[in-house]
């Protein structure tokens, strides 16, 4: 039984992700911007609210988690598509998150195939300012694929990957979208209780529907992943041990 935390469950594949879990029987604690956002027969060993584009609310959240104790896996799902929050939502808040809680033995955060066409230029990035790019969404989602493959490089008594869901059906997605819904949950729910031994590579993976793939040049680029790591620090004043 592991005890995994879920951003953004109240709905998509994050809420799917936590159901399954937990019908699986493991520890579920969910994260919502509010409480009403959570269904209300949706199994949990605890819930965390706090709006993820507010940098208060993410220490407030990570305060909250440390009382948990060492997540077992933690699953960075909480994200937007577009406006003002894309930066602060999509990657200022799994790095705060890392920053401040106790690393746990799994990290994964959900990118999406249009992180490759994200710009791996990092002047004049403004976290505060995504419409400042001209493709936020996609940046945002290289930026935090490269977040989950720096962790994995870095932190080596514990995994850390990125998972693509696929173009699903979803409030983000659209409900046109051509992928499977519950395909698109099912990988990150295996990364963060599998037995270690049948998850090859062991860390530092990037995956779709339980299969590797070859993510953007920079997310795996060791000078790219430091460089981001010290603007984040920079630009966040929080440093990520």
């Amino acid at each position: 039984m592991a005890l995994v935390l879920v951003t953004g469950a109240s709905s998509g594949i994050g809420l799917l992700a936590a159901r399954g879990l937990a019908a699986a029987g493991h520890d579920v604690v969910v994260h919502a911007r509010t409480a009403d956002r959570l269904p209300a027969d949706l199994a949990r060993a605890g819930e965390l609210l706090g709006d993820l584009a507010d940098a208060d609310a993410v220490a407030d959240v990570a305060a909250g988690a440390q009382r948990f104790g060492r997540f077992d896996a933690v699953i960075h799902n909480a994200g937007v598509i577009d406006g003002p929050d894309v930066f602060a939502v999509n990657v200022a808040a799994p790095y705060l998150l890392a920053a401040a809680m106790t690393p746990p033995e799994r990290t994964i955060v959900i990118s999406s195939s249009m992180h490759r066409s994200g710009s791996a230029d990092l002047s004049g990035l403004d976290l505060a300012h995504p419409d400042r790019r001209a493709r936020p969404y996609d940046d945002s989602k290289l930026f935090v694929t490269a977040l989950a493959l720096h962790l994995a490089r870095t932190r080596s008594d514990g995994l850390a990957h990125a998972v693509d869901p696929g173009w699903v059906p979803t409030r983000m997605g659209g409900s046109h979208a051509p992928d499977d819904l519950r395909e698109g949950s099912r990988t990150q729910q295996w990364l963060a209780t599998a037995p270690a031994e049948e998850i090859s590579p062991r860390t530092g993976g990037y995956w779709f529907h339980r299969r590797i793939q070859e993510p953007h040049p920079a997310a795996t680029d060791p000078t790219f992943q430091r460089d981001l790591i010290a603007l984040l620090a920079a630009q966040t004043g929080v440093a990520l041990e």
